[in-house]
């Protein structure tokens, strides 16, 4: 069954056109509406017919842009409904097309496959789609909500077996309770991934008691985020080497080389709050070779957030590469399509407010880029951007507000609206 979408992105550049092209038929293909699970795609490694925490989370802005949001929110329903106690207030990892818990992951609720930054992914990930999509579900269903508040509490808790906050890895628990999205043979107590993800958990979750009305609960998760964030900036920070460390052992000293995910997730989550020390742990990121194609379809993300936008294309023309070893892993897609929608063309809903911020990043080669039928709230959005100007475009839902470059503006139902670009 072909699943339908609206998006469309031309260039002056065949080759970005092309690599356009492809992700966008790759996505679709992995997207399915006819399985026991409901809605869903493929969000693991091919074959297995199944969606995990962690790609799902990274994928859904790419999802959201094709159109996919209602897909994504059934497979985050799927992960908040089997959170419990019997898994220590784990849920599955990963979830097939029939809705059970993968067989490669899960033998019984005393054996499965669990990295601990997942729970804190998804909530960060809900957070990220309620702005994306204005869907109140993300802050009003039971079921996330539930979800929400035992993975930032009992999860926490049952984790934490040292009192620090932080739910730490132990020696002898084997796959069940991974320290990081880093799967190797380390076995950290925590890595920088955890500290990051938990840290985006409670900033989302802050956001949502906020526009919930829980004035005294957005103000304890929002200090909650801002001492962890502190935590990880003085004692995490190694001034010896101008870094971060990306793990810390199990007899509590820090592992002194790069850790891959430990190392440059804190800078996907947002957690380092000075712009000196993200320019160091930029500059180790770049330094440093990622393991697969999984950890490389992050580093568009990080570098369009630090405003490296030449960078960032070369990455996403290289993921989507016909030579790139692995390129069908569903992740390369769906990142690359989300790249090109909020890096490239610098789209940034914000739901709270109703409004569509544009800030595009386009590399020197690029004479013009435009895309057609960008899912974005209930609308499909056109975007054309060239030398001199930016012009937006309501092709599908009500008014609007949108802003580029500080000038804000309501767009019509079918209204096209120009701005002169400022450099």
């Amino acid at each position: 069954m072909s699943i339908p979408s609206q998006f469309v992105l031309r260039s002056s550049s065949p080759v970005l056109q092309a690599a356009a092209e492809w992700a966008k038929e790759q996505a679709l293909a992995y997207a399915s509406a006819s399985d026991p699970v409901g809605l869903w795609y493929e969000a693991a490694l091919p074959g297995r017919e199944a969606f995990c925490m962690r790609d799902v989370a990274h994928m859904s802005t790419g999802a959201a842009a094709l159109g996919l949001g209602a897909y994504t929110k059934n497979m985050l329903f799927q992960f908040a409904r089997y959170i419990s106690e019997s898994k220590d207030w784990c849920t599955y990892w990963e979830i097939t097309k029939d809705g059970l818990p993968c067989p490669d992951d899960y033998t019984n609720d005393d054996d499965f496959w669990y990295n601990l930054p997942a729970n804190f992914d998804v909530i960060d990930c809900c957070w990220r789609q309620y702005l994306w999509s204005g869907d109140p579900d993300y802050l009003t269903d039971e079921r996330l909500l539930n979800f929400y508040e035992k993975s930032l509490t009992a999860y926490i808790s049952r984790w934490d077996r040292d009192g620090d906050g932080i739910p730490e890895q132990q020696p002898g628990e084997g796959r069940r309770g991974i320290a990081s999205y880093m799967e190797d043979s380390l076995g950290p107590k925590i890595a920088g991934d955890l500290v990051a993800a938990q840290y985006a958990a409670y900033t989302g979750y802050s956001r949502i008691a906020e526009l919930r009305g829980w004035t005294a609960k957005a103000s304890e998760y929002r200090t909650k985020a801002e001492n962890l964030q502190s935590l990880y900036d003085s004692s995490w920070w190694d001034a010896s080497r101008q870094r971060y460390y990306g793990a810390m052992l199990q007899n509590g000293s820090f592992h002194p080389d790069y850790y891959n995910s430990g190392s440059f997730l804190p800078l996907y989550y947002g957690l380092i709050d000075s712009e000196e020390r993200r320019e160091h742990a930029l500059r180790d990121v770049k330094g440093n070779q990622v393991a697969n194609v999984e950890e490389m379809s992050y580093l568009p993300d990080i570098l369009y957030a630090m405003g490296e936008k030449e960078a960032a294309y070369r990455i996403i023309l290289e993921l989507c590469d016909p030579l790139t070893p692995r390129r069908e892993y569903p992740e390369v897609s769906y990142t690359a399509i989300g790249n090109l929608v909020t890096g490239l063309l610098g789209v940034k809903p914000l739901a709270e407010q109703y409004l569509i911020q544009v800030n595009p990043q386009l590399p020197e080669e690029l004479e013009w880029v435009e895309a057609q039928g960008i899912a974005v709230f209930n609308h499909l959005i056109g975007l054309r951007v060239d030398n001199e100007s930016v012009t937006i475009t309501n092709e599908q839902g009500a008014a609007v507000q949108v802003s580029y470059a500080g000038q804000v503006a309501e767009l019509q139902p079918g209204q096209q609206l120009k701005f002169v670009r400022n450099g």
